[in-house]
């Protein structure tokens, strides 16, 4: 049954229940059998609730009745099930309680089976965290499924589920959408609540929600999910439906403008073939009778990148502080005892100033969406790198975040700005897969999502949907 089952997304399987075709313990049965057979190798779980599961697959209720999903294991909480955020100061122990957004992807109809493989507190490119090891793409093990959502992202390419719970605070969902030929949204800020019902994540820049196969399981689990928190500081302009959106009869309304950039935000080098996948994308918006401009919005990128800097330092330093373990620093990994060290030299004024040039890069690229609707670029500056390329051991701060922003020269751009972005899989290069980017301003996720069910019309990259 797993070859069928792969080739439904998960608006498919639910209609295949709904109809009485298949049952949800079926469904829950198929993706335990391919997690049995296909995670030890993968390594894409780092904790299961099979049990659970089993139980809720048998009386399913909701618009994803029945389909089979799995938790990023990074501030997300679910009863049953530990946080442990890819790090040796958590403990295994499994938590008591759901958080919002999990009890809204229950109340959707979601079965969860379990939480997915992620660097240690999110913060690398690449899934390979020391206490459980590294999470291989899918398409080439030799290389990196990307980070921070490698798990989920390795776990719905494989096709165990067909869609899975993501994070992004500086690319994290679009980046390993990218590395395994998924459709990966990153919504407006605040859209959907965070899974441990934190206000803010990240100074702001952190957000959660899924990677798909299909634009229309990405719409839906967006509708199901979204929707502030009374506890929240601030909210997304409020969500007109996401799945009506991409309707047939609105595909026909005039297309967005499209502003293409191919070149780095601080002049990063930029492979071929993402530059190739960025055109061929405007290619074919073009084809659909879109207009396509070289632009792009105007800041100082290089000044943006060590910002960056600061700000994660600071917060990964928070988090490892807010443990409580006195001990703390001895047991992370070395990027991670880095970022302490540097955020030590930080100044509070320094810290001050680099969320002033966030707020500067937010205006700038706020009057950018004045003149456009969407800006078109390579997801990534590289297909998948190798597994193991950047040894774990690093001397300091600034060397480790500067080449994670050399392989993600545009993702970070739609979290300092709070805005939508998504990563669609247009183009391989040595059958690896590599994605484009397009990103628009803030509560904008409608326009995304109708130009890529465009594309995805246009070009069809998964077999049901």
């Amino acid at each position: 049954m797993f070859d069928e089952y792969a080739d439904y997304d998960a608006t498919g399987l639910a209609g295949l229940v709904e109809s009485g075709l298949v049952t949800a313990s079926e469904l829950c049965e198929t993706a335990i059998d391919a997690i049995e057979q296909l995670d030890p190798t993968a390594n894409f779980l780092i904790a299961e609730r099979f049990a659970q599961a089993r139980q809720e697959a048998v009386t399913p209720s909701g618009p994803l009745a029945g389909v089979p999903w799995l938790l990023k294991d990074l501030n997300t909480n679910c009863a049953g099930l530990p946080s442990i955020n890819g790090t040796n100061l958590a403990s295994d122990e499994p938590l008591s309680a759901d958080s919002e957004l999990v009890r809204r992807h229950k109340a959707a109809g979601l079965v969860i089976l379990g939480k997915t493989n992620t660097p240690e507190f999110g913060m690398d490119v690449c899934t390979a965290p020391t206490r459980f090891g590294p999470t291989p793409n899918p398409f080439d093990p030799s290389r990196s499924a990307g980070g921070s959502s490698g798990g989920s992202a390795a776990a719905v390419a494989l096709g165990v589920v067909p869609a899975a719970h993501g994070t992004d605070s500086g690319g994290s969902i679009r980046i390993p959408a990218s590395n395994c030929g998924l459709f990966g949204l990153k919504p407006t800020r605040s859209r959907v609540p965070l899974g441990n019902d934190a206000s803010e994540g990240l100074a702001g820049l952190s957000t959660a929600h899924a990677l798909t196969h299909s634009v229309r399981d990405s719409a839906l689990v967006l509708d199901l999910t979204a929707g502030p928190l009374h506890t929240d500081g601030y909210a997304a302009p409020a969500p007109s439906g996401f799945l009506a959106a991409i309707a047939d009869e609105q595909l026909v309304a005039p297309l967005p403008r499209v502003a293409l950039w191919l070149d780095g935000f601080a002049g990063e080098p930029i492979d071929p073939s993402c530059q190739e996948a960025a055109q061929l994308a405007a290619a074919a918006i073009e084809s659909l009778g879109g207009i396509v401009e070289i632009s792009r919005p105007d800041f100082d990128g290089q000044l943006l990148r060590d910002v960056l800097s600061t700000i994660f330092s600071v917060n990964i330093a928070a988090a490892v502080q807010a443990t409580g373990i006195a001990n703390a620093e001895s047991l992370v990994e070395p990027a991670t005892r880095a970022a302490i060290r540097y955020a030590k030299t930080i100044s509070s004024v320094e810290y001050v100033e680099a969320l002033a040039t966030v707020r500067s890069v937010t205006t700038a690229v706020g009057e950018f969406f004045t003149r456009f609707d969407v800006l078109l670029t390579p997801t990534l500056a590289a297909p998948p790198l190798p597994l193991g390329f950047r040894p774990k051991t690093t001397p300091d701060w600034p060397s480790y975040v500067m080449a994670m922003l050399d392989e993600t020269p545009f993702t970070p751009l739609f979290n300092v700005t709070g805005g939508p972005a998504a990563s669609l899989p247009l183009h391989s290069v040595g059958g690896l897969p590599v994605g484009v980017q397009i990103g628009a301003g803030l509560g904008q996720e409608a326009t995304l999502l109708r130009l890529s069910r465009l594309i995805e019309k246009t070009k069809p990259w998964h077999q049901r949907s």
